[in-house]
């Protein structure tokens, strides 16, 4: 077990004169969903294997928080949130971090309501969005199970997203005529619940991501850019550029370390957003998109899965494709949107991309991008979010 050898590590400290009592370790652990049962099951990246596996109420989508200690699984279908914690705490201490490792377990209690989709984290608070009650539930991160989540209302249920910014609230409008249509807007409340101003508009809402300081959200007619003030979150428009084609992007991610945002624009392209100088770089892939992911670890990179078993290496900067690997069998996108297809996640140096029809993860050596193994999980290997990293243990 994992803590045997960490007390044998420190053991030899000990026997060094003048040795400091601590030891520099590196520890990933990917949680991978099941598409179609109510599993999680937790691999140990070092050892290679399935650690540990925990029963949910139903089949979920997995959201790791950015202080890498929880996963949120969110049961749509099931109409409950629950949370695993990592086993897996770095205090960073400016010139080093500590790791404090323990066994990966599931939170007791839940948030339950009507539908859960969305999630959004903002410095350690969570906002669950409720779709068929129109309401967001938010908790911090470390009171999740034991303290009653604060809940907002918008004006009628509709397939929403909120994220909570101290006190204040962003929250979505919804389609005045027709709420089972997309939102139309943002609104920020106060911390009693009362809108600020009028709603900044945006219509076809959908996707949201952060990056650095700044929260962006998708609209038809380009992105709202949020960021945080001592008078409450502050909402502008960035439109799409006029020499962009026809078309919207409705899934972001965030870049770490450098500040881009990279979106969906159709089916089969991509698009790389840099807030600070407005500018679009529009992509095209060579057949559609399946799922993308940033790399937190070397920021220029992203990486794109597509449904003819190809990984992409893209470098955000220049725009270019830098490497590609045939990983698995083609995974059309035909069918239902929900259906078993790899998902990406990146643990450190390495890259991993599941493939469920294979019960299998596969590795990818980040540096070298080439194949570095495979590891089995049991079921439909589906959603995978990564967590851990490196520290002194004293």
């Amino acid at each position: 077990m994992r803590s045997i050898s960490l007390h044998a590590a420190l053991l030899a400290g000990l026997a060094l004169p003048g040795s400091v009592l601590a030891d520099e370790v590196t520890l990933y652990r990917a949680f991978v969903a099941d598409q179609a049962e109510n599993t999680v099951s937790v691999v140990d990246l070092e050892a290679g294997e399935v650690i540990e596996a925990f029963t949910l109420e139903g089949p979920a989508r997995l959201y790791g928080t950015s202080s890498g200690q929880t996963v949120f699984a969110v049961q749509g279908d099931n109409d409950i949130v629950q949370a695993i914690s990592t086993g897996v705490v770095i205090d960073d201490h400016g010139d080093h971090g500590d790791i404090e490792i323990s066994d990966p377990s599931l939170i007791d209690g839940s948030v339950e309501g009507d539908y859960p989709v969305h999630f959004v984290e903002h410095h350690g608070q969570i906002a669950l969005f409720f779709d068929n009650e129109g309401v967001a539930k938010i908790i911090d991160e470390s009171g999740f199970g034991t303290d009653e989540p604060r809940v907002v209302s918008s004006s009628a249920p509709h397939h929403g997203v909120a994220a909570a910014y101290g006190d204040h609230v962003l929250i979505t409008e919804p389609h005045p005529e027709d709420p089972s249509n997309l939102p139309v807007g943002i609104n920020v409340l106060d911390g009693d619940d009362n809108p600020i101003g009028e709603t900044h508009a945006c219509p076809g809402l959908h996707g949201e991501a952060s990056s650095g300081n700044l929260l962006a959200i998708a609209c038809e007619t380009g992105l709202l850019l949020v960021t945080d003030s001592a008078e409450g979150p502050q909402v502008s428009h960035l439109p799409y550029a006029d020499d962009l084609p026809e078309g919207k992007v409705s899934t972001l991610l965030g870049g770490v370390g450098i500040q881009y945002f990279l979106g969906n624009f159709g089916a089969d392209r991509v698009v790389v957003i840099d807030p600070a100088e407005e500018s679009f770089n529009l992509i095209d892939l060579p057949t559609r998109r399946v799922h993308f992911a940033v790399d937190n670890v070397r920021p220029q990179y992203a990486y794109i899965f597509t449904e003819d078993g190809d990984l992409h290496r893209l470098n955000t900067l220049s725009g270019q494709f830098e490497g590609k690997l045939t990983l698995t069998e083609p995974y059309s996108m035909d069918g239902h949107w929900a259906d078993p297809r790899p998902r990406i996640a990146v643990a450190g140096d390495e890259i991993l991309v599941t493939d469920p029809r294979e019960s299998t993860i596969h590795r990818v050596d980040a540096q070298a991008f080439e194949p570095a193994g495979e590891i089995a999980v049991p079921g439909l290997p589906y959603e995978i979010v990564v967590a851990g990293g490196s520290g002194a243990v004293h």
